[in-house]
């Protein structure tokens, strides 16, 4: 941590900017696990960090058309018990934390509901 810390100081310092270095960043699949875990989604954290990822690969190469495709695929991931509201918090944390861009698929599914 101390080498990190110091690494960050050094490289502000060089561009002149020591005082609005940047905090470290988190792991992203550890946050989106943790999300899962208050949604009562659990499992293996790097198969869902795979499926979060797969869900978003999808959506931009057309294979999910809107959001009830990807929360239909999403679903058929999870574990056999799980709900049809989890596979909607999985989908909207997996587009919060690998595909921001792709969140306005939530806003058209609130729209247009099947």
């Amino acid at each position: 941590m101390k080498r990190i810390l110091i690494g960050i100081a050094t490289v502000a310092a060089t561009v002149g900017a020591l005082a609005t270095a940047a905090p470290a960043v988190a792991d992203p699949d550890t946050n989106f696990a943790n999300e899962l875990h208050t949604y009562g989604i659990y499992g293996q954290k790097d198969y869902n960090a795979w499926i979060g990822k797969i869900t978003c690969k999808r959506l931009y190469a057309g294979v999910d058309h809107d959001a009830f495709a990807s929360a239909n695929f999403v679903h058929n991931q999870l574990q056999k018990d799980a709900t049809t509201d989890q596979a909607w918090k999985f989908l909207a944390a997996a587009l919060r934390t690998y595909c921001p861009e792709k969140l306005p698929v939530l806003d058209a599914a609130a729209a247009h509901p099947q």
